[in-house]
């Protein structure tokens, strides 16, 4: 049967439209185990309060002022012999004066390079040297600055960081790898700029190419949402499970049926499903956090705004609840097997 070339197409949009209305896995996961744990202990499932979490501040709040420092251009046209007039005057441009926060750090990086160029090459009896070097030290002061507000104020950069109030699929961590590069090379770009050390061309164009694999990601705050949610599951669970501790008769010469149903669940819910999501939300957290951890350290900053954000995900808070929440959880499960003699790992 020939099927019209538009019912293919409100077909698909149909299909589309289905699939955006399916639930998070890993929130049906959670709620699976917990409703089916419920059922068997016949009590009330455990229910979550998923309150406000420290936002990522606002970029009036994090932006910092630079002053405007810019050499003349009768003395950039000096600096034709080494190479720089040109990237100057680009810059002094109605284009240049306009471009992102991404691309004005890389031509300040480019700009510094290329000062540290013209000293070396250019005449010692050069009437532009002086200059050059107040002009140089001036803009490698601003550095820190730039980077700061790149990647607290850009657009690409700073959506990785606001809370995205939806967790990662079981499984899908889509933005890891792009984020990790992209941090860790910003990383490596502080170190340089803390060191008054270079960085040469290449290195700088590599700013662009991250900030676009950035772009259709939310990764570190959809990261630290899937942690906090998992936390507050796993503490709500553990909690209903204590609380009917008591009642789950079971061990020698007991009748094991109900904890023999609780075991099948834990293994088929938690053991097969999140546990392996909770390990990588783990794993990925402490890859990720020692780069971030230098870019927003307050002090080294010397931007207060950003201190609770910081404490909260980059401190060790948020880590540390996860950890003990998940430790707690695995724990009853142990002196319940324990208890029960259940073999732990045979099923």
């Amino acid at each position: 049967m020939y099927t019209k070339p538009h019912h293919l197409l409100s077909i698909l949009i149909l299909l589309l439209a289905l699939t955006g209305c399916e639930p998070n896995t890993a929130k049906r996961s959670f709620n699976t185990y917990n409703d089916r744990l419920a059922n068997v202990l016949d009590t009330p499932p455990a229910t979550i309060n998923v309150d406000e979490i420290e936002a990522f501040p606002e970029p009036r709040e994090l932006l910092l002022p630079i002053e405007d420092i810019r050499i003349d251009l009768l003395d950039a046209y000096e600096l034709r012999k080494c190479g720089l007039f040109n990237l100057i005057a680009e810059r002094n441009s109605i284009l240049g004066k306009v471009q992102d926060k991404t691309r004005q750090l890389r031509y300040e990086l480019i700009l510094l390079n290329g000062l540290n160029h013209c000293q070396e090459v250019l005449p010692e009896d050069s009437e532009v040297l002086p200059m050059l070097e107040g002009f140089k030290q001036q803009k490698q002061a601003q550095l820190a600055q730039h980077l700061w507000n790149m990647f607290t104020t850009e657009k690409e950069w700073r959506q990785q960081l606001t809370i995205h109030h939806q967790p990662f699929e079981l499984g899908l961590f889509y933005g890891f790898d792009e984020s990790l590069n992209a941090f860790n090379y910003l990383a490596f770009i502080q170190q340089h700029i803390q060191t008054g050390s270079s960085v040469g061309e290449k290195q700088a164009d590599r700013l662009i190419k991250h900030q676009e694999q950035l772009h259709a990601h939310h990764y570190f705050g959809q990261l630290i949402f899937s942690i906090h949610l998992s936390t507050l599951w796993l503490d709500s669970i553990t909690n209903m499970l204590e609380d009917n501790e008591s009642a789950l008769i079971c061990g020698p010469n007991r009748n094991q049926q109900q904890a023999e149903y609780l075991s099948n669940v834990f293994y088929k819910f938690f053991v097969n499903e999140l546990q392996p999501y909770l390990a990588e939300l783990d794993s990925q957290y402490q890859q990720i956090s020692p780069a971030l951890s230098e870019l927003l350290d307050p002090e080294l900053n010397q931007n207060p705004v950003i201190g609770p954000y910081y404490d909260r995900y980059l401190s060790g808070e948020l880590h540390r609840n996860f950890r003990q929440a998940t430790l707690k959880h695995v724990s009853f499960w142990k002196r319940t097997f324990k208890r029960c003699n259940i073999k732990v790992g045979i099923h």
